[in-house]
């Protein structure tokens, strides 16, 4: 419930977004805003997408290329699922880019490129989760919804001074961040928030002595502000092992695999292998003089360690394998492979 000090800070908080705002590609800044430019839905969703679990430094190139190649919602829609995974890959959590495939094909198909402009019809959406639905719904069509990520969670926990540990005291934090959002511009209230956290309320060191929040902020006054949020102790991540094949024939073509839809790389392309395990059975995809190549690909998932022993061998003239590929010399660009593959391939070619 919104009471006259938490319209305050809200005020402070725009007044400095005003004067601080952080430019970014995918933004309509506060002065275009107030001058009535609209922010462009399509580059408001993609960017959300292309930023879960990544930096704003990470994304800024991908982000310029997408739209040069594909200005429009509908154009993403028409592109061939191979180019868009290849243009995807280095940001990992290839899911978020089938995921991405399959909302620009929806509201293409069925809403003729219009985005909804509520939280209920974008969360309906393929791959639009809860905070992707509100931001894109405060930050495009300025609706009053509530926008919690790390930075949020960071300023609330400071500015209230919460003890209690991520993630259990989401929900405490984002009734916080709501009490705070205002009816008037709730699209550049949420984007102040963000920018607050990532560059004065940071997880190190935050510059209390400028930030526009000092006076109201519990944790300043407290003395507490460096310790939170707090976190609970994160589990130790297990270590899998595993095997990939690279063989390549003498006119450049590789025999490579497209993994399954669902699972790790999904719909990617990728060498041959094992599964991985803590014991995986080597899986050589047909008989031939394999090598081991010294060293190792060591890569690191949301829930896993993987280290890939890599082998090579030369690739016979004839048809591929069951349910393998082969891929002609002037289509392979290793550029399009997830990281972890490409990782294998700079591994071979170092050789």
């Amino acid at each position: 419930m919104r009471d006259q000090q938490h319209i305050n800070v809200s005020a402070e908080l725009l007044a400095w977004y005003d004067v601080h705002a952080r430019e970014m590609p995918w933004r309509v800044g506060p002065a275009a805003r107030a001058a009535g430019v609209r922010p462009d839905p399509y580059r408001v969703w993609l960017s959300e997408v292309m930023l879960q679990q990544t930096t704003v430094a990470a994304v800024r190139d991908y982000f310029h290329r997408f739209t040069a190649r594909w200005p429009t919602v509908q154009a993403l829609a028409a592109a061939p699922d191979e180019a868009v995974m290849g243009e995807w890959a280095g940001l990992g959590y290839y899911a978020r880019a089938r995921n991405l495939l399959k909302c620009a094909r929806v509201v293409a198909q069925d809403r003729g490129g219009t985005f909804p402009d509520t939280y209920e019809g974008l969360i309906a959406l393929p791959g639009i989760g809860p905070y992707t639905a509100a931001a894109i719904a405060a930050i495009a069509f300025d609706r009053a919804e509530t926008v919690l990520d790390g930075n949020v969670e960071r300023v609330m926990a400071r500015l209230y001074d919460i003890p209690e540990p991520l993630p259990g005291v989401k929900p405490v934090l984002k009734a916080r961040a709501a009490d705070l959002t205002p009816i008037d511009r709730p699209g550049d209230h949420a984007q102040a928030v963000m920018d607050l956290g990532a560059t004065i309320c940071t997880p190190k060191s935050p510059a209390c002595g400028i930030c526009p929040l000092r006076d109201p902020c519990l944790a300043r006054a407290r003395g507490t502000a460096p310790d939170l949020p707090r976190k609970a102790p994160k589990k130790d991540k297990p270590v899998r092992l595993g095997h990939v094949y690279l063989a390549r024939h003498a006119d450049g073509s590789w025999l490579m695999e497209r993994r399954p839809d669902r699972g790790l790389l999904g719909g990617m392309l990728g060498w041959p292998g094992s599964d991985w395990s803590e014991a995986p059975a080597p899986k050589p995809p047909f008989a031939a003089d394999w090598r081991e190549l010294p060293g190792e690909v060591r890569h690191t998932f949301t829930h896993f360690h993987l280290i890939l022993r890599i082998h090579s061998a030369e690739l016979p003239k004839g048809p591929p394998p069951e349910g393998l590929h082969i891929v002609e010399r002037d289509a392979f660009r290793p550029s399009d492979l997830p990281t972890v593959m490409r990782k294998a391939y700079d591994l071979w070619r170092g050789q």
